[in-house]
Formats: structure tokens, sequence, C-alpha cells
């Protein structure tokens, strides 16, 4: 099962928030309908901009702890890396061609 350590945002160079799952599309979906109170439901952070996936939860876990001491440009340029135009990656995990 992979695991994968995500990035979401409110918009492009919008808020940004850090997390780790078993499930990504799960858990993209559950930002998306605010199923859970908490920072990302508050401050509307729900377009996903980039991931990781790893094979041991421990790798995700301990690569989400480091994000999370990064600086902020260090975050912008990892996301502009992986994703440019910031795009929500969300429709084409699923599989969404809408």
């Amino acid at each position: 099962m992979p695991y994968a350590v995500y990035m979401l945002a409110s918009r492009r160079h919008g808020t940004l928030y850090i997390g780790v799952t078993n499930d990504l599309a799960r858990r993209v979906y559950e930002h998306k309908t605010k199923q859970n109170p908490g920072f990302a439901a508050t401050y509307g952070v729900d377009r996903l901009v980039w991931y990781e996936t790893y094979e041991r939860i421990v790798e995700a876990i301990d690569r989400e702890k480091v994000l999370k001491k990064w600086r902020r440009d260090w975050k912008v340029r990892l996301i502009e890396g992986f994703n440019p135009e910031w795009s929500d990656l969300y429709a084409t995990l699923v599989g969404w061609t809408g």
C-alpha cells in the first residue's frame, strides 16, 4: 500500500497545508468536502498541488516532518517544479476527465 505526502493550497501562492495519508484520493476528497474541521477547512485549503508516494509509512512521515520545517519559498519552488501552473491534481488522481 503506497503512502503519500501531499501539499494542498487555497489558490496559487495561497495558504499551504502539508499532510500524509495512505489513501490520497480519499483524503483530498475529505478536504474538498470539509469533512474534518481544522486548519484546511477553516482556510479553504483544498487544491492538491503536489505529492510524493512512499512504500513505507515511516518514510512518508519523516518526509512530512522535514517539509513542515521548510521555508515557504522552498515549498513554492518544490510545487512549481512539479506543477508549474498550480493546477488541482485531484481530477487526474481520480481519473476524472470532466
